[in-house]
């Protein structure tokens, strides 16, 4: 982003009121802290469990340092915003802020999309499972997440280095973000906009054909078992994915689909909160929870510990 005049940026938050601001300063604490824990906590335990070393937990394990690395770039900055009353940023931590967080955001679509695949590598030919998703293929899918990711992103940043800003700094979110970037600046933005559009668009329907095409298969699949205990398994296994998926593709789609013009910077901001703190933080339970082998490696991991304290 390009600046004559503009040094820093004024982040409005979401709110002026000081006792909500604490309210939320302790609700987005607790939630990173949690996200950052549990995530954290499974990328651990697939590291150290010799039973979580299949294509899946692969995936699971990236995912979760994405959501680490994606609520990291937002929320520790505002809690620091709240906490010290200085609501300001600098130019060149707000455009780190936009590329990270853009590069997370894209790449983590990219990556439900090979965690779909998976599935319906594992449901519909379970036979070549382990051939189709060695480890070489799973790193190459990875590799091909984040190139694709920044692929997504170049062009927008690109034209977002010559964005001018004309003494007008006050951004109206908790964090930097492309949208209210372009309401501020004084340049002409439409290509700019139809560009942000445009590769929004792409990486959505791209991922998101990609996951519906999986799942019509997978359930195609499993409704052909003749069990039902068959039937239930193999739901069972793709269940935490499709809950991550829904919630993530739903928060996007709200963000495109909004009441009013009047209503789109409130339901924007919400949109956020949800997806870099609350999502992040759900992540884990639900693969845990839903999960009977990260449940037993926890588990046994909890008994190592104990065990190791007593002695």
């Amino acid at each position: 982003m390009t600046n004559r005049t503009v040094t820093t940026f004024i982040l409005l938050g979401l709110t002026d009121d000081p006792q909500l601001q604490v309210l939320i300063f302790i609700f987005l604490f607790l939630t990173y802290m949690l996200s950052v824990t549990g995530n954290l906590t499974i990328i651990t335990l697939i590291l150290l469990d010799s039973h979580l070393k299949t294509a899946m937990y692969f995936f699971l394990q990236n995912f979760s340092f994405l959501e680490i690395s994606f609520t990291s770039a937002c929320i520790p900055r505002y809690l620091y915003n709240i906490g010290t009353g200085d609501k300001l940023i600098t130019y060149s931590a707000c455009a780190s802020q936009v590329f990270f967080t853009d590069l997370f955001g894209v790449t983590e679509f990219f990556l439900l999309a090979a965690m779909a695949y998976d599935r319906y590598v594992a449901i519909c030919k379970p036979l070549h499972y382990v051939t189709i998703m060695n480890s070489t293929v799973c790193r190459r899918l990875i590799f091909c997440c984040w190139a694709a990711g920044l692929f997504i992103i170049i062009p927008p940043l690109i034209l977002g280095l010559n964005l001018e800003f004309c003494n007008l700094n006050t951004i109206d979110h908790f964090i930097c973000d492309a949208s209210p970037l372009l309401k501020i600046s004084c340049s002409n933005t439409w290509f700019m906009e139809q560009t942000v559009l445009i590769c929004a668009v792409l990486t959505f329907i791209m991922t998101l054909m990609c996951v519906f095409l999986s799942y019509i298969y997978i359930i195609k699949t499993i409704l052909g078992f003749l069990s039902a205990q068959q039937k239930k398994k193999a739901f069972s296994t793709c269940s935490s994915h499709m809950i991550v998926a829904s919630i993530t593709y739903g928060s996007c789609i709200f963000i495109y689909i909004k009441p009013s013009a009047k209503n789109s910077v409130a339901i924007n901001k919400g949109v956020t909160v949800l997806t870099t703190s609350i999502a992040p933080m759900l992540n884990p339970f639900i693969y845990t929870l839903r999960n009977k082998q990260v449940k037993q490696a926890f588990n046994d991991s909890m008994k190592r510990i104990v065990i190791f304290s007593k002695k």
